[in-house]
């Protein structure tokens, strides 16, 4: 990426804690930093270049009557490196995600060898050196993600780690959860659960209900991710340490979190796209496409609904995707042998248009909140702001461009996602950090 340290930004409309989105402006950047913010009437705006007070040619994008705001965050992805670099890259990985309008994100480790030790976390940080979207690192629970022993948590937050978690299997030993929730509480960080009750879900391969049951495949309950965040808010409140449940996905899993967050506990949850757009009836739909299988799995609309309900109360607090690349080749099985997961990160907002914002169930303020500020409130890590003065760090997007999510349009190195070959609605048009300014939208 090339450096654009200035830049005017012009025909605007900016969405944060105070503004909605109904006011234009035009926001001028100087050496990387927000230099003004000035009120500039809706309409056509200038193109191509204006002279600096010293004479030199400012580049001018024209938003067209865009917003902008503080740069969104997914504290959720799979960016595969180290070990599966035939998957994702951390440089794809971030192509992808500027692509969608992520100037952040957190990624897990469930790499090979796993983010366990400070010098994996140290890795990670340098390949992501230089790039347009910053990179948090998330440290494992356990030594080498078994689930047995503690991992040297203290080291790798040291080290540059914000989080703990053993994602994409849980903390299943309690012990060893406890053990991790009091670590957590003296680092003031997180631990971030996949929550998961293996014995009472595996071998499941989708959502055990009505379809599970017309389909034939092994289900997984709901029960079984429920167990598993009652067993973490009991151990949260006795530890006092902070639990994140993952992608969350059930109704009475909501129920709980709810509850625990009324009783002042400290307790956050997220929940993906996928989980407040598609049933398990997508499954039956469209023939057992791979496509369609994650975990937690595609739940029933009545899930669908509790998610929703969720976000608008603000038991949700954050929207994240789980981008979770596979290659063709792992997807292209039967059902019931390939990997769980999708790719996210550049159909997020069109979906969150599409479920959220069209039908006002979520305003833009309350999108800007779960995308942008509730992430890093979580991880502990500075919220950007629209103010002068302050490092430019901006996402720019609308709700009514249509695009379709084909293979060419997807900067991911991995193209599973149910959304392929559909016409979406609302999508990010650029983003600006580190000096760089990245318009999304561009063939792959």
């Amino acid at each position: 990426m090339s450096e654009t340290k200035d830049l005017l930004i012009t025909n605007v409309r900016p969405v944060d804690e105070q503004r909605d989105g109904s006011e234009t402006v035009a926001i001028r950047i100087r050496n990387g930093i927000i230099s003004d913010i000035i009120q500039d009437g809706p309409g056509p705006g200038v193109s191509g270049t204006v002279s600096s007070e010293s004479g030199e040619d400012v580049p001018v994008f024209d938003a067209r009557g865009a917003y902008v705001s503080p740069g969104w965050m997914d504290m959720h992805v799979h960016l595969r490196e180290p070990g599966y670099e035939h998957k994702e890259t951390i440089r794809t990985g971030c192509d992808a995600a500027a692509n969608g309008g992520f100037t952040a994100v957190a990624c897990m480790p469930n790499t090979n060898p796993p983010i366990h030790t400070r010098d994996v976390v140290s890795y990670v940080l340098r390949q992501a050196q230089g790039l347009a979207v910053d990179i948090y690192p998330i440290g494992t629970v356990s030594k080498d993600r078994a689930g047995k022993s503690i991992s040297e948590m203290a080291d790798m937050k040291e080290g540059g780690a914000v989080a703990f978690s053993d994602d994409g299997d849980p903390v299943q030993d309690s012990r060893l959860m406890r053990t991790a929730l009091e670590y957590a509480a003296m680092l003031d960080v997180p631990v971030i659960n996949h929550e998961e009750d293996l014995p009472l879900s595996r071998p499941g391969h989708m959502h055990e209900g009505r379809v599970s049951t017309r389909l034939g495949p092994a289900g997984t309950p709901s029960i079984a991710e429920e167990v598993m965040i009652a067993r973490d808010i009991l151990l949260s409140e006795l530890t006092g340490g902070h639990v994140h449940v993952a992608h969350i996905s059930t109704r009475k899993g909501v129920d709980l979190v709810r509850e625990a967050k009324r009783r002042g506990l400290k307790v956050t949850t997220e929940v993906c796209p996928h989980h407040f757009d598609l049933t398990d009836e997508e499954i039956e739909r469209h023939q057992f496409h791979t496509n369609w299988k994650m975990h937690p799995p595609l739940r029933t609309a009545d899930d669908v609904e509790a998610m929703i309900e969720g976000l608008q109360d603000g038991t949700i607090d954050a929207i994240c995707t789980d981008h979770a690349p596979h290659s063709v080749d792992e997807k292209d099985v039967e059902f019931i042998y390939a990997p769980n997961g999708i790719i996210g990160l550049e159909t997020a907002w069109s979906i969150i248009c599409k479920q959220l914002i069209m039908d006002g169930k979520l305003t833009l303020q309350d999108a800007v909140r779960k995308l942008a500020v509730h992430p890093r409130t979580i991880l502990r890590i500075p919220v950007p702001k629209l103010a002068a003065g302050e490092p430019a760090n901006l996402t720019l997007f609308d709700t009514e461009t249509e695009w379709v999510c084909t293979p060419d349009s997807i900067r991911s190195r991995s193209v599973n996602t149910p959304w392929l070959n559909e016409k979406l609605k609302g999508r990010a048009v650029a983003i600006y950090n580190n000096n760089q300014f990245v318009k999304t939208g561009t063939p792959r």
